[in-house]
């Protein structure tokens, strides 16, 4: 027996062979419900931040598509990621099926490669960070296993001005200063799709510039659990608030603006809580560390940019793409700047609004390949199976082999050759015609 997670004794190299086998098994009278070719056992491997939602997802939609899956939770979900596991095949069994359609291993990385290569994993989904991307895709590739990888962002929300540099509408104005809000501090900043960069054009950021200080300076931070006058809860671990606190010191020696927040938050009534202030840095530039690199926390970085043209520049000076919003008046290059941004997702004077309808999912260059969630997704958990049948059964045309081309083939194989590449790439009618003839005249 390992070192313990929490109250969960890790998987063996054995105790996931055993899961895969019988993930198998039960698998064989689960295909039976769909038509198209299931994949078997699929294989997640999944982040912590949202440990019912992102395991639940690929179940359904591994079930939903014939496939049996085993589902492999972050160290930091330990207990959560069995217990929700064990509510699913509950359910399974209440509805008449096997349980061992859906398993939970849970391990420590050194034990995870021999599940990530085990060749009874027929398609592997990997949501977490871009190094360990780098493991699980080379240790995948000892079996070709397919996988998809949704990796981590630094989403921008693009404020545009209108052509006219008419001010937007005050409402309007207040309604993207409220998503700001919320796109950057929900969830203390730890989701995937948050705003990290708020790259506006210089009327809209003038405006931002004047009401998100006080805005954030304003938040409360606490446990929701013993009080409901907070905004902001705490991160799922302190390892990060060194290096955070150094991004946004050097980025302020470069000139970055410190409007609130900057430095890890002791809790007076929760001192052993994971806290950080939330945070604005004005000024910011695309040359800056903090710029580039995925914060995942409450930090809001607000970027200027004097053009649409300076907006998808600005956007896309990162190696990531994963999404972006795009807001504006009518008469703004709305659709241009989302055709111009290098990201998977997009919306449009919208934040997140295509993972509410359940928009194919991923992102491209740093962020990742491959969809999850919708058509897209679920078809990428069957297999493409080319078959071809005569669709009028016995009245259908059963090819043969013309005489000429049986083997041992005779000398007039060669002319009916021949004949068919004049019929099909001879440059006039005259040509087409002496090929057809060839044809017909060496079969």
């Amino acid at each position: 027996m390992s070192e313990l997670l929490g109250v969960i004794n890790p998987s063996t190299p054995d105790g996931i062979d055993r899961a895969i086998a019988r993930a198998q098994e039960a698998q064989h009278t689960w295909a039976l419900t769909t038509f198209s070719q299931r994949r078997r056992v699929l294989k997640t491997l999944l982040n912590w931040n949202y440990p019912f939602h992102n395991l639940l997802g690929p179940i359904i939609s591994a079930l939903f598509t014939g496939n049996a899956i085993i589902v492999k939770g972050s160290e930091q979900t330990a207990w959560s990621s069995n217990y929700f596991v064990e509510i699913v095949k509950g359910a399974l069994v209440a509805c008449g099926h096997s349980p061992e359609l859906v398993h939970a291993v849970t391990c420590w990385p050194t034990t995870a490669e021999h599940l990530t290569s085990h060749p009874g994993i027929s398609h592997l989904t990997f949501i977490g960070s871009k190094p360990v991307a780098h493991h699980v895709c080379t240790s995948a590739a000892k079996s070709l296993t397919p996988v998809v990888v949704e990796l981590g962002g630094k989403d921008a929300a693009i404020i545009l001005d209108a052509p006219n540099q008419k001010p937007m509408p005050a409402s309007e104005l207040s309604r993207i200063e409220s998503i700001i809000m919320r796109g950057v501090f929900q969830s203390a900043g730890q989701n995937c799709i948050g705003i990290e960069r708020v790259v506006a054009m210089p009327l809209a950021y003038d405006y931002l510039l004047s009401v998100l200080p006080p805005r954030i300076r304003s938040l409360r931070l606490g446990n929701s659990l013993h009080s409901l006058d907070i905004d902001v809860g705490a991160q799922v671990s302190p390892l990060n608030f060194g290096k955070l606190e150094s991004l946004i010191a050097e980025a302020v020696s470069q000139g970055a603006i410190l409007l609130a927040g900057g430095k890890r938050y002791n809790h007076p009534e929760y001192p052993s809580g994971h806290y950080f202030s939330p945070t604005l840095l004005a000024e910011v530039t695309t040359d800056m560390r903090i710029a580039n690199e995925e914060c995942f926390a409450p930090i809001c970085l607000l970027m200027r940019a004097e053009s649409p043209s300076h907006a998808i520049e600005i956007t896309n000076s990162t190696i990531y793409g994963l999404g972006c919003s795009v807001f504006g008046p009518s008469s703004s290059p709305l659709q241009s700047v989302a055709a111009g941004v290098k990201t998977g997702m997009v919306a449009i004077n919208d934040f997140a609004a295509y993972y509410a309808v359940q928009l194919p999912f991923g992102g491209v260059r740093g962020s990742g390949y491959g969809r999850f969630a919708g058509e897209e997704g679920l078809r990428g958990l069957c297999n493409g199976k080319s078959i071809c049948v005569d669709r009028w059964g016995w009245m259908g045309v059963k090819t043969a082999i013309p005489a000429g081309l049986d083997y041992p083939m005779r000398e007039t194989a060669w002319e009916m050759g021949k004949g068919v590449v004049e019929l099909g790439y001879g440059e006039s009618l005259r040509r087409k015609i002496r090929g057809l003839r060839r044809m017909i005249g060496g079969m």
